[in-house]
Order: structure tokens, then sequence, then C-alpha cells
């Protein structure tokens, strides 16, 4: 398959400007997708961004990642009410060297390729660029009537936050990076998210109008979910791609947590399995859908993609050892064993509290495993609580220095999936 039709089966391919097929068909290409630093981290929204890379260079083309140091200070309208906090040059520092060590683990820059990636930073060309000379060089080939049709300026004017200047202009400063791309590194090709159409479109034209080239581009659809939930948000928020922010372990639960539905799309949008691999792992899955091998080839994949063999295989360990009753009861789990753990959050508790007994009301909620003793009670009296794999059924239970493993821990298991360490001294 060409990539073109490769990402059209993956479902990763949206709007595409008339004759882009062609100019990857004729010749290698150099293309790019901009990544906007305003973590020190990628998270999962930024997945098919990289693997659109990979699957470019795969093909033999050339990718380019470019880290907007320059228009992260000023902050992209796109899909977003309202205008977000400008980064200060030291964030800024810190979060483009974060984002270009996770991206050099996934493409090759070996400069032996011809095909060798490269990261860029706008911030490069932008910081020698005066306003005067931005405005007469630049902002005079595209008319403010082209800017303002764009959608996500529209939904901003007509919103009640309205839009400053300054997040007017993030299309036209995105435009010139893609016609300074094309003039100093011969990108003709730009890729992004379907929200970024807009933007993209403008550099095209810009390229057009200002240097007489042709360009091209194409987005991929935003990945949504089944039940209508935000794609990569858990209760604790964003799914980052550095295992500080997100353990490996949270990161295979929140791919081994798909539904059927999102998993049987996503095995396609986020593995590089093959299509015939894929169609025989969604005919085994269908033969015995409890069995989850689609979310787990998924979980693995991915997993294996972003951390390592290593971290996926420690994910395995901590997944069976939280949920397994019958091949890791809670008493074969070792100090080490509790305290290695990965994807339980730990909290300190003082032992006097729990010498003469204390009700499991208020542990939970002074522990910090739950945000109240309301929301304690209700879980205890809806099933979802167990202390030590055991469930807990009566809210006036006592807890004590008898429910201590080792004489020290408490394992508390919230609903299906949050676990708690509490560590007693």
């Amino acid at each position: 398959m060409t990539l073109i039709e490769e990402l059209k089966w993956r479902g990763m391919l949206q709007d595409i400007m008339p004759g882009t097929a062609e100019q990857l068909d004729k010749e290698m290409t150099t293309a790019y997708i901009g990544f906007d630093p305003t973590a020190d981290s990628l998270h999962i929204g930024s997945l098919v961004p990289i693997l659109l890379l990979v699957h470019l260079q795969k093909k033999g083309h050339k990718p380019i990642a470019l880290i907007g140091g320059a228009t992260g200070m000023i902050g992209d309208p796109s899909g977003k009410s309202e205008e977000r906090n400008l980064l200060s040059p030291e964030q800024l520092d810190i979060n483009v060297a974060g984002i270009r060590e996770q991206l050099e683990k996934h493409l090759d820059f070996n400069t032996a390729l011809p095909n060798n990636a490269e990261l860029v930073n706008n911030y490069d060309w932008f910081k020698n660029i005066g306003f005067i000379e931005f405005l007469r060089d630049t902002g005079k080939y595209i008319t403010v009537n082209y800017m303002m049709a764009k959608d996500s300026v529209k939904k901003r004017i007509e919103g009640d936050t309205g839009i400053s200047y300054t997040e007017f202009a993030y299309q036209l400063m995105q435009g010139y990076d893609y016609y300074w791309l094309y003039t100093h590194k011969n990108c003709r090709l730009q890729m992004g998210g379907s929200d970024q159409w807009g933007n993209i479109t403008t550099g095209s034209e810009l390229i057009r109008r200002k240097a007489g080239g042709e360009a091209f581009a194409f987005t991929c659809p935003l990945i949504t979910k089944a039940d209508g939930g935000k794609f990569g948000k858990t209760e604790k928020g964003n799914v980052w791609l550095n295992a500080e922010r997100t353990s490996p372990y949270q990161f295979y639960q929140f791919w081994l947590n798909a539904s059927d539905e999102d998993a049987e799309k996503w095995v396609k949008i986020f593995t590089f399995l093959s299509p015939t691999e894929i169609n025989a792992l969604r005919e085994h899955h269908h033969q015995n859908p409890a069995a989850r091998l689609l979310q787990k080839t998924l979980a693995k994949e991915v997993t294996i993609f972003i951390h390592g063999e290593e971290e996926y295989t420690k994910a395995i360990e901590t997944t069976e050892k939280l949920f397994s009753r019958q091949t890791a009861p809670v008493e074969s789990l070792s100090a080490e064993d509790l305290e290695n753990m990965e994807g339980v959050i730990k909290f300190d508790y003082p032992r006097q509290k729990i010498s003469n007994g204390i009700d499991i009301v208020s542990f939970l909620a002074e522990t910090g495993s739950f945000s109240s003793k309301g929301e304690a009670r209700k879980m205890i009296r809806n099933g979802g609580v167990s202390i030590n794999r055991n469930k807990i059924d009566n809210i006036s239970k006592e807890i004590n220095t008898a429910d201590l493993l080792h004489d020290k821990y408490v394992l508390i298991q919230k609903g299906k999936k949050n676990y708690y360490l509490v560590n007693v001294n």
C-alpha cells in the first residue's frame, strides 16, 4: 500500500488537498507536523501525529517534527473556547527539551539516511524577525477576510470570550512556518489533526502567494471514544507519554480498559500490525470477547512502542499482582512487592490513629484515597471498596493494627481500577 492508502485503511485520513497523493507517489517528499510545547511531555493526544511521521518515514519520505517554541508563546485558538496562559521563556525551554527527547525515541535521525528525520524549533527563525518586517513581508499576503473565514476564528469571535489579536495572528505565524520550511528545507507537505485544517491551508496559500510555489496537506480525524468521553482523559487527567507523569502501568491500563468498539478502531490507528494480523485478531476476539484479546494486544503494542519491552513486562506483572486473586493472594505480596507496585497511589498515615481502631469511613477520607467521608460512605454502600482485597460492606467497620500487611501497609481498592497503598508509620 502507498502511504495514503495505508492511512485511509487505518482510519487516519480526513481532509486531503488535491495532488497530495500524486506528490507522494512521484518522489521522496519532505513533510512536517507541529507539536505545541505547552508541557514538558506530550500526551496520547499527540500519538497520532507521531505515528503519522513514523508511517511517512517508513514509506521512504522525510519527516520534520516542528516544536512551536515561538507559537507556543502565543497559543492556538483551534478547538479552544478561551485564551490560555502564556508560557515563560524558561518554562518553554524545559518543555521543548522534554518533547525533543520523546520524539527522538520514535524517529530515525541518522544523517546517513536520505530521509533522516529532523527536529526544528520555530523560535529559531521568529526570534530574528521584527514586527514591522513580519507585517510588511508576510502579513500583506493574507487578507483579514481569509483569516476570519476559518472555523477556529469564527467560533471564538461568535463566542462569549472573543479572540485577542495575539491568537488571531496564530494562523499567520503557523502559515509562515510552512513557508519557511518550504524555502529552507524543500518541505512540500504539512500534516496535522483535522482541527488544524484552517491553519495548514493558510500555510499552503502563503507559499502560493509569496513564493509562487505549490504545497500540499492532509489531516487525520480527531480521536473519539464510543461513549462520548474525551480521548486521553482519565479520572487523574491526561495520559502522558512521560513515565514520571503517567506510569507505564497506568499507561497500559488505559488501553486495556478500552471498550470493544474503541479497541477495534484504535488497534488499526495506534499499532503497526498489518491488515492480515488485525483481521485475524478481530475474528479471534469476536469468538471470545470476554478474553479481551483486542484490548490486550492494543495495550501491549502501544506500551512497548512508548515505554519499551521491559516496562511492558513490569506493567503485566503489576496487573497480575493487583487483579488476580488466584495467582497472587494479598498474603503472597511481599513488602517489596507492595512498595514497588506501579500505578498505585501511596499515602503515609500515622500509626497512633489506628492503634485503638478508627472507623473505615474516617480512615478512607483521612488517607486521601477518598475526597470526603460522604464519597467513602456511598462507595462502601455500593460495594465499591475493598481493604486488602476483602470487600467492605459495613460502614461501621474499624481499621486497626490487625489489618496491616507486614505490620505496615493497607491496600485499598476503590472501584475496579483505582488502588492506594497506605504506609502506616
